[in-house]
């Protein structure tokens, strides 16, 4: 299958999933929100089982696309990329997912500014590491 392909099918499965659990709860699929809320928030067993399918997805994914061998990226930089992310999550008052995918097909505003600059920010960040920063 093309990676094109790929792409869209992932896209309408993540959508198709928000959709789902939008119209069946109305709750939004926020990742940031539901890891919150699964550890201190109300009706956790549901965001249990919820990041549950997350991470067997990706394990039942495994076969059609194995990891590669080795990780290239330092551990110190991924330690300070996560603590970046959980920053910024904090600060942008929700995720990617929660922004870019339930708040943009809700016409939100503030999701659109929020996911304007998450792509800024990951542009410029792109480019400074492949340009050597971090090296």
């Amino acid at each position: 299958m093309h990676d094109y392909l790929h792409a869209a099918l992932g896209g309408a499965l993540i959508g198709s999933a928000a959709l789902l659990l939008y119209a069946g709860s109305g709750r939004i699929a926020g990742i940031s929100g539901i890891s919150h809320a699964a550890l201190w928030g109300p009706e956790r067993a549901w965001r249990w089982w919820f990041l549950a399918g997350l991470a067997a997805g990706g394990w039942l994914a495994l076969p059609a696309a194995p990891l590669p061998r080795a990780l290239l990226t330092p551990v110190p930089w991924l330690l300070l990329a996560g603590l970046l992310v959980g920053f910024g999550t904090r600060l942008g008052n929700g995720c990617t997912s929660g922004h870019g995918i339930c708040g943009l097909a809700r016409l939100s505003p503030r999701s659109l500014v929020a996911v304007l600059v998450f792509m800024a920010v990951g542009v410029l960040t792109a480019s400074l590491l492949s340009a050597g920063v971090h090296s």
